[in-house]
């Protein structure tokens, strides 16, 4: 039976033609997942092949050449995508103007793909702390917005409050991987109850990985028995 509200929805579907998620665009047909226009979802930037080791992209899926000398502090890393147009777009917004639709469907595209792989899924999700201060400002942490999606789609377990960022830092943004190691020494607590357990830590994007190897290390030191990165992209 036809339903008052059913009606009004239609109204403003068509007053409101619904848009493409990243590039705004009227969708004006079927799409397959009905958030992406046609040309957004031909161009995005899946993180194939990468180094298993920190996702960086190459050309193979091998152990890229810098881990093999420098291992990194977690056990794997792992992309969804490559920091490129569209995808860019969509994490400023959801990183800098609360775009918390961006986070579902970026989130949603993460679980989906971490659903296929054969590796077993970690028990606890960590998001990278914001410090105090920021989280005022800003009013939410964009890794804990991602972590939701991806805790609900894959039913495992998060605790948002495990991690702890206990100084402010400068922005990193622009800094060298030195300096970037050389702000962020001691800047994490993990509390105990990550000890046994399988963690994956979880971040919008990963550029150089101090941020997440510092992060690491700190779970490492709190007992963690394997770690995970999780990130929605990977600069090249």
């Amino acid at each position: 039976m036809f339903k008052l509200d059913d009606s009004a929805a239609a109204l403003r579907r068509l007053l409101t033609p619904p848009q493409c998620l990243l590039c705004r665009t009227p969708l004006t047909n079927d799409l397959t997942n009905g958030l992406l226009c046609s040309g957004c979802e031909s161009e995005l930037p899946w993180n194939t092949p990468a180094c298993p080791s920190c996702a960086l992209p190459q050309s193979s899926a091998s152990i890229c050449g810098r881990c093999q000398q420098h291992p990194p502090p977690f056990d794997a890393a792992w992309a969804a995508f490559r920091f490129a147009t569209p995808i860019r777009q969509s994490i400023l917004s959801l990183k800098y103007h609360a775009g918390f639709m961006q986070a579902r469907w970026l989130g949603e595209t993460m679980a989906a793909q971490l659903a296929q792989r054969a590796a077993t899924l970690p028990e606890l999700l960590l998001p990278v702390p914001l410090h105090a201060g920021r989280l005022r400002r800003r009013g939410y942490n964009q890794a804990l917005e991602l972590i939701r999606v991806l805790a609900h789609r894959l039913a495992i377990d998060y605790d948002p409050r495990a991690a702890r960022r206990l100084r402010a830092t400068a922005d990193q943004i622009g800094q060298s991987a030195a300096a970037r190691r050389r702000n962020l020494r001691g800047v994490f607590s993990v509390a105990p109850r990550v000890a046994g357990q399988r963690v994956a830590l979880v971040d919008d994007v990963m550029t150089t990985g101090s941020t997440l190897a510092e992060l690491a290390r700190s779970c490492r030191q709190a007992g963690a028995a394997s770690i995970e990165v999780w990130v929605a992209a990977r600069t090249v």
